[in-house]
């Protein structure tokens, strides 16, 4: 803020700067909200779900908050330009499908005085967000007077009170003064608070703001307000004044509230801290008005990805970004996109485990080997008690269990272990895929110098020994990689028919003693799946990337009768052969779990766990695997 203007901050810091910031890219749904406003203290009103967006997605995993701080510089007396923020709004409008922005939220000093005129011709300006992309406000000190959120009417709260935003369908209330907000969002599948807050609260507006969290306790909650934290030429933040009053009062002690966005000062920065749960709070100041043009309508992008487990942050002006390059000038040219590690970074956030201490995820049911079982299915087998009699957790499974096929078609495996394996060769684990559709696994401890390992095999007459699986097939199981990753495991297998191709006529292959069929892992831990088909005299081989250690994968073989595709989490992978491939040469051998042959004779062993495993003699989707694809 100018040092002429009469309501100086309290802060002896810089002034504020307008920008924008831009949150998360993922698609988000938003609750309708009741319209009612709370009185300080009482209960506060809750939103009611909304219609779900044509133009969003409510369920999926990534989604876009959009942040924008201190305009002031844009709406001052008669050298206002609101052009850039208009801009800006036309961008988020035009990109809210794209870019599933979900919620555009605004940090305060949207004008440099507070006039009725300036006010009036931000207030014309936000127009254009109105029925298009749901957005909170609240007041800076340049907006208002003095005081704080007991100050009582003025042209901020006539044109950006409740009443502006009794149709949205995010509102949720507001404080009785009306200068307190909250307002919630549906997005990846679950709903989202904002809470936006004037730049200084009454002990009242406080206790409003702690009913809200009290009336959600279940919603992670993203606090908005002016004047939160400071920073450094350095990027890093630190609480102001009043951004310790807050966090003593209210953020520290509601462990709903990970993100707090301030604006006020400049530069940017961010920092974080540990609340009473021990849990992180991501605290970030965010304003631009000190660069060329105010900061242009600068927002910032919060894209959050709770596939990846993190928010990924960008920084730029749509003003400047939609103008052809050769008519951008150098200021502009130089501020159309904010490239520091202070205004583009990641934040990486464990979802799941942060929020567990007032919103566990609730994990999915086992589900009855009957609901898994799609037509045409020859073989599926599972390591709870419905497929099979396991000792207690981490306990070896003796040699001779018998893991039953749960068609009913007799393709049961039996457990022995290879070479001199001791007992712990092969364990019983509760361990499990999140997708999977049982709630256990089997821990191969198989490895090299010398080999080892332990493997199931199903018996000398199954029909799997056999089947040609002209008509296509899909084979499916879930595997997890230990973290560490020890030992030399290169070219481990983790399934395969018995018998060597050559046997059977095959000459294309890299030695006529390989098996027919197998998946294995290479030394980079790819993912191999060759295949000799049962009329083409061919190995095609598929290729994965190098697969994850320490977390559950998916993998699924789909054969349609003419070529092989494997997915990998219900994803294509790219090297998948072209090569006409029908049937599998199978030889009437026995089909293994955890080893691959080599001339007939088992080396090493596979080393990590493996779960559910699933054979169909025809192709599914993506979408009909045992973790069905999003």
């Amino acid at each position: 803020m100018p040092l002429s203007q009469p309501h100086q901050s309290s802060s002896p810091d810089r002034s504020e700067h307008p920008g924008r910031r831009r949150l998360l890219q993922a698609a988000v749904a938003l609750p309708a909200a009741s319209t009612a406003v709370l009185a300080a203290g009482g209960t506060p009103a809750k939103a009611a779900p909304a219609a779900r967006s044509g133009r969003l997605d409510t369920e999926s995993p990534r989604f876009a908050l959009a942040v924008l701080p201190d305009t002031q510089y844009l709406f001052d007396a008669d050298s206002a330009d609101p052009e850039p923020l208009r801009a800006t709004f036309r961008y988020l409008v035009n990109q809210r499908k794209e870019a599933n922005v979900a919620f555009m939220t605004h940090l305060g000093d949207i004008t440099e005085h507070g006039t009725r005129e300036e006010i009036d011709l931000a207030a014309d300006t936000f127009d254009l967000l109105d029925g298009r992309v749901p957005y909170s406000v609240l007041a800076g000190n340049h907006d208002i007077a003095s005081g704080d959120d007991q100050r009582g009417n003025t042209p901020y709260l006539e044109a950006f009170g409740p009443r502006r935003f009794a149709s949205a369908p995010t509102f949720g209330g507001s404080s009785a003064d009306g200068y307190n907000s909250y307002h919630l969002l549906r997005a990846a599948g679950r709903e989202w608070l904002v809470l936006a807050l004037d730049w200084r609260m009454s002990a009242s507006g406080l206790r409003w703001a702690q009913d809200v969290l009290d009336a959600h306790p279940t919603t992670p909650a993203v606090l908005t307000t002016h004047d939160l934290v400071r920073a450094d030429d350095d990027g890093v933040a630190h609480l102001s004044g009043n951004g310790q009053r807050l966090w003593d009062s209210l953020i520290r002690g509601n462990d709903q509230i990970f993100l707090a966005l301030g604006g006020h000062y400049w530069p940017p920065g961010r920092t974080v801290m540990k609340n009473d749960a021990d849990n992180d709070v991501h605290l970030h100041i965010t304003n631009y008005q000190d660069r060329y043009y105010g900061g242009a309508g600068m927002i910032r992008l919060y894209h959050f990805d709770l596939v990846r487990n993190v928010v990924d942050v960008e920084t730029f002006s749509p003003w400047f970004l939609t103008r052809d390059a050769a008519d951008r000038s150098p200021l502009a040219a130089e501020t159309v996109e904010l490239t520091s590690d202070a205004d583009r970074f990641s934040i990486d956030i464990d979802f799941d485990k942060r929020f567990r201490g007032f919103a566990p995820a609730v994990p999915p049911k086992p589900r009855p080997a009957s609901a898994v079982m799609p037509r045409g299915t020859v073989a599926y087998w599972r390591f709870d008690t419905s497929g099979a009699s396991m000792p207690p957790a981490d306990a070896p499974v003796p040699d001779g269990t018998v893991v039953r096929d749960l068609t009913g078609n007799g393709n049961d495996l039996s457990v022995s272990r290879l070479h001199s394996s001791g007992p712990r060769a092969l364990t019983f684990s509760t361990d499990h895929h999140p997708g999977q559709p049982a709630h256990a696994s089997l821990r191969f401890d198989g490895g090299q110098n010398p080999d080892r390992g332990a493997i199931l095999t199903t018996g000398p007459r199954a029909p799997l020994n056999r089947e040609k699986f002209l008509h296509g097939y899909t084979i499916e199981t879930f595997i997890r990689l230990p973290d560490p990753f020890e030992g030399n495991h290169a070219w481990m297998g983790i399934l395969s028919w018995q018998g060597r191709n050559g046997d059977i006529g095959k000459t294309t292959g890299w030695s006529p003693l390989e098996p027919t069929c197998s998946l294995n892992l290479s030394p980079e831990r790819f993912l191999q799946f060759v295949v000799y088909p049962e009329r083409q005299d061919a190995d095609p081989t598929s290729w994965s990337h190098a697969l994850p250690v320490g977390r559950w994968t998916h993998v699924a073989v789909v054969n349609d009768g003419r070529r092989t595709v494997v997915y990998v989490d219900g994803s294509k992978i790219a090297r998948n052969p072209a090569q006409r491939s029908t049937g599998i040469a199978t030889l009437g051998k026995p089909f293994v779990l955890g080893a691959t042959q080599f001339d007939e004779k088992f080396g090493q062993g596979f080393y990590g766990w493996m779960g559910d495993t699933r054979i169909v003699a025809r192709p599914l989707s993506p979408r009909q695997f045992m973790a069905p694809a999003d």
